[in-house]
């Protein structure tokens, strides 16, 4: 067959097309397109507890235009019902079953009362709107315009703009790395910042006004990030995300966050120097104390109009057991620029707590509490 390659957020495989039926539970799925993974560089699939990746995003994504194996169990009439569901049991130690998935409906054993539907917004993932993220009931101002979101079940944690983890890491205690460029822009820009702001300047302008970026909030630089819904891969044209730049920004939206609780500038500027020390290192995970999760705040989520809370024994992983247990946040920074973000994934952290619903009929995203 044809040479493929595939790479993934971590890992990479590359290897070449085959075609064959494929069983999924009791549905044999014919004639079905796959990559015979030859190479996998790394150590991602040594370590992992799995042989292969079943990608269920639309077609628009999928690598070689191959026709992923849910369309054609929806076009061979293997199912009656054109949606799948996850169940992703948290308690696994306990209960023995990991979680189920089902092609063609749901399983009402597994989620209490109704699901809250979105609507896709972008074919590729499955992508959704959704609103503002509540720190102990408190906005963090980031999304409340609105950011875009995917639902994914291949990813572990919880990911989102690195400005929004950094208060979250502040509230939860999670250790992070010192930005020195954070520090330099509270000390010698935060007072000006401020003032704009106060001034009523649009925010998104602030940081071009204090020299800081080159253009007016509406860089559109791709940091080396290529959405794979691209057809052509972005030529690096040298221009780099500037960390002063990205520093500034972040300070803009920490600080328009504490203004809007009429915080003291004293305070702010303050507050925005602890965050300094709290930014979480890109794509890393973040260690807390295993001890102060009774006092850690929910994390809220607003989807279709609804806030999702995540409490933090659902939020804070536990590995290992008794005195030697290590308490990981669930949460990890990860920024995409515009257009195609600011964007929040989703991962088992969220669809850990909340049964979900992928309906391709009616192009939507749906969310109970699981059970």
């Amino acid at each position: 067959g044809k040479p493929a390659a595939i790479q993934y957020g971590t890992g990479s495989i590359a290897g070449y097309f085959s075609e064959d039926s494929v069983t999924v539970g009791d549905l044999v799925v014919k004639d079905q397109e796959f990559i015979e993974a030859t190479k996998e560089p790394g150590v991602t699939f040594l370590v992992a507890k799995f042989d292969g990746i079943l990608g269920l995003g639309f077609k628009e994504i999928s690598v070689g235009k191959a026709v992923p194996v849910w369309y054609n169990m929806v076009e061979q009439g293997l199912i009656s019902d054109p949606v799948f569901s996850f169940w992703l049991n948290r308690h696994a130690d306990d209960e023995g079953e990991g979680g189920e998935i089902i092609f063609g409906g749901m399983d009402p054993k597994h989620y209490v009362g109704e699901h809250t539907y979105v609507p896709v917004t972008q074919k590729g993932y499955w992508q959704f709107d959704m609103g503002d993220v509540l720190v102990g009931g408190k906005s963090t101002g980031f999304c409340a315009g609105g950011c875009a979101a995917i639902a994914d079940s291949g990813t572990s944690l919880l990911a989102g703009p690195t400005a929004i983890i950094t208060e979250i890491n502040e509230k939860i205690g999670a250790a992070g790395v010192v930005s020195q460029e954070c520090k330099t822009i509270v000390s010698q820009y935060g007072q000006q910042i401020l003032d704009l702001l106060l001034a009523e300047t649009q925010p998104k302008k602030v940081c071009s006004q204090v020299g800081l970026c080159t253009f007016d909030g509406t860089r559109g630089v791709s940091a080396g990030i290529r959405s794979v819904v691209d057809d052509e891969p972005v030529k690096s044209n040298g221009l780099r995300t500037d960390p002063m730049c990205s520093a500034c920004e972040m300070a803009v939206v920490w600080m328009q966050n504490q203004l809007a609780q009429n915080k003291t500038q004293d305070l702010i500027l303050d507050y925005v120097n602890q965050l300094c020390n709290r930014l979480p290192s890109p794509m890393g995970e973040s260690a807390v104390d295993c001890a102060s999760l009774g006092s850690m705040p929910d994390i809220e989520f607003t989807i279709g109009g609804k806030k999702f809370a995540l409490k933090p024994e659902e939020y804070i992983l536990k590995v290992g057991e008794g005195a030697a247990a290590q308490c990981i946040s669930g949460f990890t920074a990860m920024d995409i620029p515009p257009p195609r973000g600011p964007l929040w994934i989703l991962g088992d952290v969220f669809m850990g707590p909340y049964h979900t619903v992928f309906d391709y009929g009616k192009l939507r995203v749906g969310f109970a509490k699981a059970a």
